[in-house]
């Protein structure tokens, strides 16, 4: 079971990781006039998304790896059903990314760089939830 959870948060950490990083791309994309450095990051961006949605996949694979552990009481525990929703709006969230990034590549995307450094924001507090609700447990 320690080797389950052990790459269940190591592939946590590594969506995360490109979670947090693809809409700061978002934003230099959304900013910069430079064809040059907007074809760079549209490369970034494609790379990064494609890189990171196996972690998603895997962060998802695991945990639930994990939860079968003990089923019973999972399928009981109110904080459980509360972290499986932020899951499932961070995977939303994701496929999301995935939408900006073809439409930068289209040169479809008319967000502004203030939207996406808010946008950015959106998974650090999906993050607190998350832990703090397996950490702490409150329901």
């Amino acid at each position: 079971m320690q080797w389950v959870k052990t790459f269940h948060l190591f592939f946590m950490v590594a969506w995360f990781a490109g979670i947090f990083y693809l809409p700061r791309i978002f934003v230099n994309l959304a900013q910069t006039e430079n064809d040059g450095a907007f074809n760079q990051l549209n490369i970034m961006a494609r790379k990064l998304y494609r890189f990171t949605t196996p972690f998603m996949v895997l962060t998802i694979i695991f945990g639930l790896w994990l939860a079968s552990y003990n089923w019973e009481y999972y399928l009981t525990a109110g904080w459980f059903h509360a972290k499986m929703a932020i899951i499932a709006l961070l995977v939303i969230y994701h496929f999301i990314c995935g939408v900006y990034q073809k439409q930068f590549a289209d040169g479809r995307c008319n967000k502004s760089h203030t939207y996406f450094r808010v946008f950015n924001e959106i998974p650090v507090l999906f993050l607190l939830g998350a832990v703090i609700l397996a950490v702490i447990k409150p329901f």
